[in-house]
């Protein structure tokens, strides 16, 4: 029983991932941010999809932060210093298939309040 419940839940993941990857695309001037979360830790990157290069990352094992909304918000600040010193205001945000809830919707609020729009 366990492990058809963990397979639809892996297929269901996918299926959102494909979704909202298939919408958007990221350039030098506004990057792709995604995010990737597991239980312990949280990491975040920028990308320019049309040379396939990561702009700026950011990771909350670094910063010595856990895989919660405090921890995400940490990780957010930090990517957002690193874009403005590249001077990039305006990004596209993938959320990578997760819902758009909790740690990942408190990852999007601090990047706001760091200065990124999108």
């Amino acid at each position: 029983m366990l492990k058809r419940v963990q397979k639809t839940k892996n297929r269901r993941y996918l299926q959102r991932k494909k979704r909202v990857r298939a919408k958007i695309n990221g350039c030098e001037s506004t990057p792709r941010v995604t995010v990737f979360k597991s239980n312990k830790h949280f990491y975040a990157q920028a990308i320019d999809d049309t040379k396939g290069h990561t702009l700026a990352y950011a990771d909350g094992i670094k910063l010595g932060v856990k895989s919660n909304k405090d921890g995400a918000a940490t990780v957010a600040k930090d990517l957002g210093e690193k874009l403005k010193a590249q001077n990039i205001e305006t990004i596209v945000f993938d959320r990578n298939g997760y819902l758009y809830h909790g740690v990942v919707a408190a990852f999007a609020d601090a990047l706001r309040d760091a200065g990124i729009k999108f």
